[in-house]
């Protein structure tokens, strides 16, 4: 059986840390742990945690290599990233928002998960983002939260 690939941005990866998340993003560190799922990380979402504590970094750590998939950099993505800022879907403050939409629609994931609901986990920039993405000859990319992606008999 294929496993889920969970794409994952910054955001999930301090909510291991943040009260109100803590619990549905552990839920899904133990998916990952335990091998049921596939996180998949990209370069653009190591370099926004260069900054971040220790504590959180060590998240990513905890998480066994063959269990993790990094995603590079890439022109295709940069170009649909801009496609999605010509748009308007998010503005240019939130051009690092798009190029996560971007790298899980090029890395073809079968979902993006984020606790930004302003920018990514929205229901119309969703739509905006696949209509995008729809045009310019790509699949469309499920967004949830690390909550809806849980079985919640099983993982809670």
């Amino acid at each position: 059986m294929k496993r889920l690939s969970i794409y994952v941005d910054a955001s999930v990866i301090g909510g291991c840390e943040d009260e109100e998340f803590a619990r549905d993003t552990l839920a899904l560190w133990r998916r990952f742990s335990e091998g049921s799922a596939v996180q998949v990380l990209s370069e653009h979402t190591l370099r926004e945690l260069a900054g971040a504590p220790v504590k959180v970094r060590a998240h990513l750590e905890s998480v066994p290599k063959e269990s993790q998939i990094i995603l590079p950099d890439s022109d295709e993505a940069a170009e649909l990233a801009q496609a999605y800022l010509n748009r308007g879907i998010v503005g240019p403050g939130s051009r690092a928002d798009a190029l996560h939409v971007a790298l899980a629609t090029v890395g073809r994931v079968d979902v993006l998960v984020s606790w930004n609901f302003k920018h990514v986990v929205n229901f119309g920039r969703i739509r905006l983002f696949n209509a995008v993405n729809l045009e310019q000859g790509y699949g469309l990319i499920e967004i949830r939260t690390p909550r809806e992606v849980l079985d919640n008999e099983k993982d809670i």
